[in-house]
């Protein structure tokens, strides 16, 4: 007997919620409240994308990119776009204008689709971005206008269409989503997703020994959707027929918290200032939110504090579930649960808080390992350090029209990390590669901003460091060697690095310094900089 050879396509599974229970809500907030629809209708929709993408000359392959919050419109392009056999580029609204023109053009995105308070992020890349035949804008009663030629409203796109759409048979390998990283030095490097990569990371992401995404949840995804594409969740709660809650662009712990009371949320999900956050707004109010049916929220981007997860156990019975992963990882690589083995059901509870203070087991199906710089495998013995090294099959093998040989080892994505593996195979993570910053769940270059501050006439070196921030995890602080005879102006610096970086990006303080630490192979020393910072009480401002 053979079994079936079916393709593993993402139109199979994401109209299978809204077939299974058309009536269940999407609830995306509103300014002036909150626009419902059901899931049926949203399925529906989606197909009307489709139809009229289809009928612009749109077909298998090509790519179509978001520039939106998350939102019911964005939804229905994560169901119709990767459906039809396009490719949905989920574009970081937080990147800088010299960022955001690399990478449509390299995407070659040829429709754009954007919420009408963003248009003013884009304005500065019309005539830059010729790859662009339409800007379809997606109004919210908020006004918002662009000067690009060729625009029309969501609305009126999909008027008249079509409510079934015959979903092409391609290839599953055929490519369906992609994210582009600025976890590097250099340009951002995009990464491919494709349905069968995307279709087996949704199934694995809703086992319970995973996030346990299930129907009978209401999702409320902080984690923006243009964000290794939500974390995936958008696609496991289509597939099932979950609740969706979307906050649209009210990114604020008041509007999560009204949320999760008004829509009886169960699970949520984002990086860890957004928890804090949250976590602030109930203690300073802590009868005003009915959290009863919340049960879990899982936390990634970076490894959140210990003592917070305590607090929503102690204080709410919530669950908090650490993951790790990257944007090559579609992102989900591995998750930490209080409990996550047969043999820690009698485990006390402060065993089950150092479980989670671990960056997690690797999800099924993919293989994790640590390496020495002459690529051996080290020891699981939780002492051992290496090189983070990963593999499967929803895992990065290359980078979008764009070979970075030094990434890819033998099989293996080489992820940047530091870590080590212990006993029980909890993959706690060292530290990171030395060069970049993680801001809010954010990655940012400290050799760019190196490189673009030295780029001043008057800075003779530059050197860009992480300090701990209590809200951000880590913030940039430049130190800079002047050249003789010139003075430091710090709000010049602020400004050079404005050209090209985002605000988010930009440090937090520039100091200047008579020299700048060496390694003994003339390399700057960071680990002593950060040292010299901390020994002097260096307090980080938060000007952001």
């Amino acid at each position: 007997m053979t079994m079936q050879n079916t393709p593993l396509l993402m139109s199979r599974i994401l109209g299978r919620g809204a077939r299974l229970d058309p009536e269940i809500e999407v609830v995306t907030m509103q300014a002036d409240g909150t626009h419902r629809q059901t899931l049926k209708q949203t399925w529906d929709r989606a197909n009307q994308v489709a139809h009229a993408l289809n009928a612009h000359g749109i077909g298998i392959g090509d790519r179509i990119g978001s520039f939106m919050w998350s939102n019911y419109r964005h939804l229905e392009l994560y169901q119709g776009v990767p459906s039809m056999g396009a490719v949905l580029h989920t574009i970081n609204l937080r990147l800088s204008a010299t960022d955001l023109e690399y990478i449509i053009n390299h995407a070659a995105d040829r429709v754009l689709f954007a919420d009408e308070d963003l248009l003013p992020l884009l304005e500065p890349l019309w005539g830059k971005i010729p790859c662009v035949e339409l800007l379809v804008v997606c109004r919210h009663g908020e006004g918002g206008e662009s000067s690009f030629e060729n625009q029309i409203d969501y609305e009126d796109f999909i008027a008249g269409q079509a409510t079934e759409y015959e979903w092409p048979e391609i290839d599953e390998t055929s490519p369906m989503g992609l994210c582009y990283t600025s976890g590097t030095t250099g340009k951002p490097k995009g990464v491919m997703y494709t349905n069968r990569s995307t279709y087996l990371h949704t199934l694995t992401e809703c086992l319970t020994d995973s996030i346990g995404l299930s129907s009978l949840d209401a999702l409320l995804g902080i984690v923006p959707m243009f964000h290794a594409m939500g974390w995936g969740l958008p696609f496991c709660a289509s597939m099932l027929g979950c609740k969706q809650v979307m906050p649209h662009r009210f990114m604020t712990p008041d509007a999560f918290l009204k949320l999760m009371h008004e829509e009886e949320v169960t699970i949520s999900a984002g990086v860890p200032t957004i928890w804090q956050g949250v976590r602030a707004a109930l203690e300073a109010e802590p009868d005003r939110y009915d959290l009863s049916k919340l049960s879990r929220l899982t936390c990634g981007g970076s490894s959140p504090p210990v003592s917070m997860m305590q607090w929503y156990w102690e204080t709410h019975r919530i669950e908090m579930l650490q993951g790790w992963g990257m944007t090559e990882t579609n992102p989900l690589g591995t998750l930490s649960r209080k409990m996550a083995k047969r043999s820690h059901i009698n485990i006390s509870e402060e065993q089950q808080f150092e479980n989670i203070a671990k960056a997690g087991l690797a999800m099924p199906g993919l293989e994790i390992e640590i390496f020495d710089e002459q690529w051996k495998r080290l020891p699981h013995d939780g002492e051992a350090v290496g090189e983070l090294c990963i593999r499967g099959p929803w895992i990065a093998s290359e980078y979008y029209n764009d070979p970075q040989p030094d990434k890819f080892h033998d099989g293996w994505l080489v992820t940047g990390d530091v870590a080590k593996i212990d006993a029980e195979e909890y993959l706690i993570i060292s530290d990171r590669s030395k060069d970049l910053i993680k801001s809010g769940g954010e990655w940012i270059s400290s050799v760019d901003l190196e490189n673009h501050i030295v780029g001043m006439a008057e800075v003779a070196q530059a050197a860009v460091v992480a300090q701990p921030h209590p809200k951000w995890d880590e913030r940039p602080v430049v130190l800079v060697t002047m050249v003789e005879g010139e003075s430091l102006d710090r709000d010049a610096v602020l400004a050079h690095c404005s050209e090209i970086f985002a605000k988010w990006q930009l440090p937090d303080d520039v100091i200047e310094t008579e020299s700048i630490p060496q390694t003994s192979t003339g390399k700057i020393d960071k680990k002593a900089i950060r040292a010299n910072l901390d020994d002097q009480g260096y307090k980080l401002p938060d000007l952001r």
